[in-house]
């Protein structure tokens, strides 16, 4: 099944999931803008709050949707599996509580993915041996299907059958590896209503961009004359020199009387690099209800982010040197390049064993210089970055305000990024460096995402309150190696995790373990959803 099996629930629903790996290598599944509140080793992230499902073995998730709903998604979080096994979450409000706009005639999930003709796992290992860039996919996809546009799959196309004069909630995810998407309906617009799993204020477009892992709900009335109209999914890509794919994905958006053999009316997508799309896009977006939006900040965070080139001290620099004047690839914040540890940090800090993290990661940048236009690039002399598994700890209640900081190191890009645990309200975005006296913050209305795209050659910054025990983890979706675009080595991320609070909520008998010892709650006393997912190739 492509993609995987969606799991169904309501707000308030327990969630229990059983995995069982069917590969011959190590996975996990992350359920990408869950909360996880007392539940962290249900989170996913290998190494992080688990060490990895064996092959063969056995892992039984378990969540409460705790004052969650919307579209959300999971997928696997060890490597590039990613690439190949994920699915959507549909939370539905709690019985009798209806949407907070007009009630759609019908629903539609639209997974918005890429598709290598290789096996993903071969191309990262060729990828991390050569030290260099990540090769473009060879197709996008909608719902597993490429479209008419792509050699011999004239009849792979998906549609969406439907009735003149009704409006439709299609739930649009981005389970791409690498790529930010445009998406678009011919002669249609969207009117979003949702992102990442939180109501917004009705904000109508003709197209949209959505960054890997972002989910966006949008409502489509079908006011057209009988006919097919093509959904169309292309590229975004900010950063420059970098391959990429550039043949469209089409599905259908078909009238019920159209003709089955009329070709589909093209649907218009910006140019690939549009970025006054993208930033109209994210001006737009206003949360519905900001209740919980903290105007008092008790911690100051500043973040880098962008990419390194570290120096080749390998024997064979031909074969393992790729990038930009004979160096490697890595990526950072603050220009720290996060390193695996061998047991994940949430047991290390829980269990009390020594050496495999520190707690100093810097709040703010080691170095201060003009980050978009001035960074040093005299690669690899002066371009790498520390390696180290450090962490930023932060007292449990803490308000912080974060701001994440795209840099020009290699190339200035839009850098999609990811709290896990967390939800977030995006204050303010903008261009340049940023500076705290011209910033322009909204603490009015500011949407509440899981996922955002700090624009290319500028900044974005975020408010949350550290109200999740055990972890905030902090990664940057196209620097992971689940996520690599072109720095592509797996010390991509940085973490920051909330320590002082932990609740042991885990296995008894180790990390492959079904036995699960429950910190809170009775699975027998609250409406619980089951799934099982076999991850296999």
């Amino acid at each position: 099944m492509y993609p995987g099996p969606v799991v169904y629930a309501e707000e308030g629903d327990r969630v229990i999931v059983k995995v069982t790996n069917e590969t011959p290598h190590n996975a996990t599944i992350h359920w990408h803008g869950v909360r996880q509140m007392l539940s962290c080793w249900s989170d996913g992230p290998a190494y992080l709050t688990q060490c990895p499902i064996q092959a063969g073995q056995t892992f039984t998730y378990e969540f409460t949707l705790v004052e969650q709903k919307g579209t959300l998604l999971w997928h696997a979080h060890v490597s590039w599996l990613r690439g190949t096994v994920f699915g959507a979450i549909v939370i539905y409000p709690k019985t009798g509580v209806p949407y907070p706009f007009p009630y759609p005639y019908e629903e539609h999930i639209l997974v918005l993915s890429e598709y290598w003709k290789k096996d993903v796992l071969q191309l990262e290992q060729q990828l991390l041996a050569s030290g260099g860039g990540a090769p473009p996919s060879d197709a996008f996809l909608i719902n597993g299907h490429p479209g008419p546009l792509y050699n011999c799959s004239a009849n792979d196309i998906y549609k969406i059958d439907v009735v003149p004069r009704r409006t439709y909630l299609l739930r649009l995810i981005n389970a791409a590896l690498n790529m930010e998407l445009f998406f678009s309906i011919s002669n249609h617009r969207l009117t979003i209503v949702e992102a990442d799993g939180d109501y917004t204020k009705p904000f109508t477009v003709d197209q949209l961009m959505i960054a890997p892992g972002q989910t966006i709900n949008v409502l489509v009335t079908a006011d057209q004359p009988i006919g097919k109209y093509d959904m169309a999914v292309g590229p975004y890509m900010s950063a420059r020199n970098v391959p990429f794919q550039n043949i469209t994905a089409v599905a259908h958006f078909q009238y019920l009387g159209a003709s089955p053999t009329a070709l589909g009316l093209p649907a218009p997508l910006p140019t690939f690099n549009d970025n006054l799309t993208v930033k109209k896009g994210l001006d737009g977006l206003r949360s519905l209800n900001a209740s919980k939006l903290p105007l008092d900040i008790d911690e100051n965070l500043f973040f880098t982010i962008g990419l390194n080139i570290e120096q080749c001290h390998s024997n064979n620099p031909n074969k393992s040197c790729q990038a930009p004047n004979g160096g490697v690839f890595a990526a950072s914040m603050n220009n720290v390049t996060f390193a695996r540890p061998k047991v994940s940090l949430l047991q290390a800090y829980y269990y009390s064993l020594r050496g495999h993290y520190s707690e100093d990661f810097p709040g703010v940048p080691m170095r201060v210089y003009d980050f978009v236009n001035g960074a040093p690039n005299n690669s690899p002399n002066d371009t790498g970055s520390v390696n180290g598994t450090k962490a930023k700890v932060l007292e449990y209640g803490a308000r912080v305000q974060l701001i994440f900081q795209d840099t020009g190191t290699v190339s200035t890009e839009n850098h999609p990024i990811h709290l896990h645990g967390y939800s977030f309200y995006v204050v303010g975005h903008g261009n340049g460096n940023y500076n705290p006296l011209t910033a322009r913050f909204n603490l009015v209305d500011p949407p509440y995402m899981n996922t955002i795209g700090v624009p290319v050659g500028g900044w974005a910054a975020i408010r949350f309150v550290a109200d999740n025990p055990a972890r905030v983890y902090c990664g940057k979706l196209n620097i992971k190696i689940s996520h690599t675009r072109i720095n592509s080595i797996p010390r991509g991320v940085v973490y920051a995790l909330s320590f002082r609070s932990a609740y042991k909520l885990g296995t008894v008998n180790g990390f492959h373990s079904e036995e699960w010892e429950r910190g809170v709650g009775d699975p027998t006393s609250s409406p619980s959803r089951y799934a099982q997912v076999l991850i296999y190739n």
